[in-house]
């Protein structure tokens, strides 16, 4: 299966929502601010289409006393399309600490505060569970207004499983700890979605191809938004193609098939690519343990096959005479 991309062309004309977007035209009416009853309100935000907010945030959003965001420039974008003039305080993972007993104050004072991220699901990577925690410890009503999320859509839109996924959003910066988190996330039986910045994309499906071994992915980037993507293909044949055409622009989400299921197993040459790639960055027990538990095949067998090739004998049949016991 050769990797495949799914695109709006550039040729073609934008949506009218889109073109109302870039110029600053006003929305076809307001929502009219309503007094609200106090308490933290989760309120998701659109990924990228600006007209895919819905009615109930807009009037959420109007009739708060305060919005906590992520980046007051990047909210400010969203309430001034919408003729929002409500207070904006920022919260994120950097001021979290000092802003959240500042927040709770305000909502055992009795005020309305909504919580948004930059886009999408608020909580989703960011530390805002950290504020419902707090809020529901205290007492205080929390809702949420549920919307637009970057992983559910890539997700949808990926082709993939969906009636079991796990979200492992981004992963650790060291080497080491990718490492480790990716072993962890191959054993799962699930539809994987993970976050990463779009400058790292082709070094991370090479690292998930070495790991997580053949299975079907996609890459979906720049979601609703003008220039949206969605390329398909296997994780190997994915990394190629980012290694030749080079990191690109955009918000970018992984989504990568489960493993094969309990029985079947990768075949000789997909076991030796696999232990190929692990033995380059890893120890001799660390590229078997890995690669065992990405491909489904014995450790004893994984290991066999591993001293072969370590040893250079890559033509050795993996099954024939006798070997130390695999570590």
């Amino acid at each position: 299966m050769s990797a495949q991309s799914s695109s709006r062309p550039s040729s073609s004309r934008p949506p009218p929502s889109e073109t109302a977007e870039r110029s600053g035209a006003p929305p076809a009416s307001k929502p009219a601010a309503r007094e609200l009853a106090g308490g933290l309100y989760l309120v998701a935000t659109p990924i990228g289409n600006l007209r895919d907010v819905t009615l109930r945030a807009l009037d959420l959003l109007a009739g708060a006393d305060v919005i906590a965001c992520e980046d007051t420039r990047v909210t400010r974008k969203l309430l001034s399309t919408y003729g929002i003039k409500t207070p904006l305080v920022t919260y994120h993972e950097h001021n979290a600490e000092s802003m959240r007993p500042k927040l709770i104050k305000r909502l055992q004072g009795g005020e309305a505060v909504a919580l948004v991220s930059d886009a999408g699901t608020p909580l989703i990577s960011d530390p805002g569970h950290k504020l419902v925690r707090a809020a529901a410890a205290a007492g205080l009503p929390v809702t949420t207004l549920p919307g637009a999320s970057a992983p559910l859509a890539a997700l949808v839109l990926s082709g993939l499983p969906s009636d079991r996924f796990c979200f492992a959003g981004f992963l650790p910066p060291r080497a080491g700890a990718r490492r480790r988190a990716l072993q962890e996330l191959a054993t799962i039986p699930a539809t994987l979605l993970l976050l990463e910045p779009a400058r790292h994309l082709p070094r991370t499906l090479a690292e998930l191809a070495a790991v997580l071994g053949p299975r079907p992915a996609a890459v979906a980037r720049e979601l609703t938004k003008l220039y949206e993507e969605v390329r398909r293909g296997d994780l190997a044949e994915l990394a190629r193609h980012y290694a030749a055409a080079g990191a690109p622009k955009g918000e970018v989400v992984i989504v990568v098939g489960p493993p094969e299921a309990p029985g079947e197993t990768a075949d000789d040459a997909e076991l030796d690519r696999c232990l190929t790639h692990a033995l380059a960055g890893a120890s001799l027990r660390d590229a078997v343990a890995e690669v065992a538990a990405a491909t489904g095949r014995p450790r004893r067998e994984v290991y066999r096959r591993a001293l072969a090739l370590s040893e250079g004998d890559a033509t050795t049949d993996s099954r024939a005479g006798s070997v130390p016991e695999a570590p």
